[in-house]
């Protein structure tokens, strides 16, 4: 039965996303506990695929015991599997938070709304487990096509905003499939293992360098890398509560993933920063995101808004810091792609309560929220520390990382563009703080003040949010052991 854990981690939700998509022509209520099967047995069996590889080495899972390059293949090592546990995980635990939003929202389209939670959720798991390019392509269309389908069954403006995306989305996913073709060619695999080995002698190729060229643009469109970011704020803002917090944490990050398996895997460092040198290029784009989304995020007078800006921000965070080409730098990217889906789905878990509660998220309409929603205010400080980049919180270990790597890399830009960003984010949380500890509401009687009334959100919605909210604290005190058991394995020894 373990050998089939790496199936298992993908194969589970999408079955249980046709059942589920089944059951809700026959009873709707049924759709709830199975998805929610579905992504704690795929939970349940990442984590297994994890301390396998963490105890034997790399896992080479084959489909049906077909070879590479005829079958396909899954190949794990502790880089993926670090991120399978991670997706899985926030998937099911957003699921638990957003029952009732989902429920409230959705109506008779419940069924259908968690089918299509599965299908992403597959998407993405699979866009991580798999160790073909072709079929990265595929899972990536699964992911898209069905994450455009959650955003748009959202607010009004949804389905205009999640249309953007998909047209966006479509380029970008052209242009990686372009990219592979090109590989293709030249190698006669689709194999990544099988391209690394083979695309050496081929280095000078202009064919390598336009494979190469498109893939990285299609990558840096779908993780909305700026300034090809046009797409994401609406996207993410107009979206329903349980979307944006499962989409807006994970699709950047797995994106940003597949940047990274394509610079160690597919077309190994010693292309990347020797045979190229592109890599100060993509540190100036990535010090413009982290400047770029820093101010648009002061300009946003949304809640939500003002979070995707952040996200902006974040992946040039990750892009730069793996662009560096130093183990520092790699280090912090890679736990940046952990910290940051945790924190991110922490802010996103905070929203969804404020959500449900008010209805409206102006940064106006949050007065007096430190009397009324103690618990989830208490989690936003708690996310807003590690945004910052407070210890011991998890954000400020990864942050740590990303400045040695540049000091190690001469580039004091990005060490700037990463003090900078922290501070607009103490500025940013600060005024949310003085707003909701310092104004009172708005009196609604004749005269007098009385204390507020404390409306929290519902114990299956504050239960999450403070489980996540702790992770944020527990993340950052086991940075070290996370480093060296997980990433640094993961890091090919020729990168210093």
């Amino acid at each position: 039965m373990n050998e089939q854990l790496p199936a298992l981690v993908v194969i589970t939700p999408l079955f249980v996303a046709f059942v589920v998509f089944a059951a809700s022509w026959v009873r709707q209520k049924w759709c709830f506990p199975l998805a929610i099967f579905g992504l704690a047995a795929s939970f349940a069996a990442s984590l297994g695929v994890l301390v396998r590889v963490m105890q034997h080495g790399d896992i080479v899972y084959k489909m049906a015991g077909w070879t590479p390059p005829v079958g396909i293949s899954f190949h794990i090592d502790t880089l993926n599997g670090l991120i399978l546990p991670l997706i899985a995980g926030i998937a099911l635990v957003n699921l638990v938070a957003s029952r009732l939003n989902i429920e409230n929202e959705q109506g008779e389209n419940t069924g259908a709304f968690y089918a299509l939670y599965l299908l992403t959720s597959t998407g993405l798991l699979g866009i991580v487990a798999t160790g073909d390019a072709f079929n990265l392509f595929v899972l990536l269309e699964i992911a898209s096509l069905s994450s455009y389908a959650l955003l748009a069954m959202g607010h009004p403006r949804a389905i205009l905003a999640s249309l953007n995306y998909l047209l966006i989305g479509t380029v970008g996913s052209s242009f990686y499939l372009l990219g592979v073709g090109y590989l293709y060619i030249v190698t006669g695999s689709l194999n990544m293992v099988d391209i690394a080995t083979l695309l050496p002698p081929l280095f000078e190729s202009s064919a390598v360098s336009m494979a190469f060229t498109i893939c990285l643009l299609g990558i840096f469109l779908k993780m909305a890398f700026f300034p090809l970011h046009g797409w994401l704020s609406n996207s993410y803002t107009y979206a329903s509560s349980a979307a944006s917090s499962l989409i807006a944490p994970l699709t950047t990050k797995v994106m940003v993933y597949v940047m990274i398996r394509f610079m160690f895997t597919v077309f190994t460092p010693e292309y990347i920063f020797e045979a190229i040198q592109i890599s100060d290029i993509v540190v100036w784009f990535s010090i413009a995101a982290i400047v770029g989304g820093a101010v648009l995020a002061i300009t946003a007078t949304d809640f939500k808004r003002m979070l995707t800006y952040i996200i902006l921000a974040e992946i040039g965070y990750m892009v730069g810091g793996a662009w560096l080409g130093t183990r520092a730098g790699f280090t912090g990217a890679i736990l940046h792609i952990f910290n940051d889906a945790l924190m991110t789905f922490c802010a996103f878990l905070v929203v969804a309560n404020l959500k449900h509660m008010l209805g409206e998220l102006r940064l106006s309409n949050l007065q007096n929220l430190f009397a009324k929603m103690p618990w989830t205010m208490g989690a936003l400080a708690i996310t807003a520390m590690s945004m910052i980049g407070v210890p011991p919180t998890c954000g400020f270990f990864s942050k740590w990382y990303l400045i040695k790597g540049a000091l190690a890399a001469g580039q004091p830009l990005f060490i700037a563009a990463l003090i900078l960003s922290s501070l607009v984010n103490i500025v940013l949380f600060f005024r949310i703080f003085e707003v909701g500890f310092f104004e009172p509401a708005p009196s609604h009687g004749h005269g007098g003040h009385t204390a507020p009334k404390m409306t929290e959100a519902p114990l299956s919605m504050v239960l999450p949010l403070l489980l996540m909210a702790l992770s944020l604290i527990v993340a950052g005190l086991y940075t070290g052991t996370l480093v060296e058991t997980i990433i640094d394995p993961a890091i090919p020894k020729g990168i210093t």
